[in-house]
């Protein structure tokens, strides 16, 4: 592969894990300064300026990530499942956000942050068999989205 072709590649996966990105805040916008405002939150609760830090930098590892497992199968022909699961996760990373903030529905986000942390875990390992660097990319967002789960839960008890 061409460094060119593959810098466009780079590219194309930062542009749609940060399309993801905007289509969450639109979704956040319309209730993170009114609802979630309102809501009991557990002292574990970062302030609202880490968020949008965090996202930043896990966005910019997990496009990364992709893109070495993209360059592996444009070299190898392996990987096709690994970088079809990656698109999974992004796909349920945007609909927490939909859920949560969007339909205001925290109940129903913790389900679903659910089967995205088994989503990162599955393509963690699928990127494992193609390569590990990228793996280990996706490590601080899987770490995150247990913080996020342990917040969303708390959140569900203390406004039951």
């Amino acid at each position: 592969m061409k460094q060119r072709q593959s810098y466009f590649g780079l590219l194309g996966f930062l542009v749609a894990t940060f399309a993801v990105s905007v289509m969450g805040g639109v979704a956040t916008s319309s209730s993170v300064d009114t609802w979630y405002r309102e809501l009991a939150k557990p002292e574990i609760t970062p302030p609202d300026w880490v968020f949008p830090v965090a996202w930043t930098i896990l966005y910019v590892l997990m496009a990364i990530a992709a893109w070495r497992v993209w360059r592996a199968i444009a070299e190898t022909g392996h990987g096709r499942r690994a970088l079809a699961a990656w698109w999974v996760q992004l796909g349920l990373n945007l609909a927490w956000s939909v859920i949560f903030f969007g339909l205001r529905a925290p109940g129903v986000a913790l389900i679903e942050l659910v089967l995205l942390a088994a989503a990162i875990a599955v393509t963690i390992a699928l990127f494992l068999k193609v390569d590990r660097i990228a793996a280990a990319l996706m490590f601080p967002y899987a770490a995150w989205v247990t913080y996020a789960a342990v917040l969303n839960g708390a959140i569900v008890a203390l406004n039951a």
